[in-house]
């Protein structure tokens, strides 16, 4: 196996399960199915405050969450496509822009929502 194929395997499988990973915890923790936890999820001290915290945060955080898991998940696509090299490598570090935004962006408007949740 060529080194390009074996950087272009690395890379596909990365961003596919990254985007993979993403696109379920999104979903999961904004329909309760993961609860409130200290390895995934938007563990900020608001989300983490209460259960209602948690799934109030995590609902408001689930498009922008959802959005950098396809971006990962095309830049994977783009390591299976015959294009040069070059282009694999700028497209995956260019879409981690993106999906650290999108990313920033859940945790912000997530610890919005979660402070929103009345405390006891």
């Amino acid at each position: 196996m060529s080194e390009e194929l074996l950087g272009r395997l690395v890379l596909g499988v990365t961003m596919l399960v990254t985007g993979g990973l993403l696109w379920w915890m999104a979903g999961a923790a904004a329909d309760g199915r993961l609860r409130r936890n200290n390895l995934a999820g938007v563990r900020l001290p608001s989300t983490l405050a209460s259960d209602e915290a948690w799934l109030a945060g995590h609902r408001r955080a689930k498009r922008p969450t959802r959005i950098a898991a396809v971006c990962s998940l095309l830049a994977a696509v783009v390591c299976a496509l015959p294009v040069p090299e070059p282009v694999v490598y700028v497209t995956v570090l260019g879409a981690a822009v993106p999906i650290l935004g999108f990313v920033i962006y859940g945790a912000v408007v997530a610890s919005r929502a979660a402070r929103e949740v009345p405390q006891d």
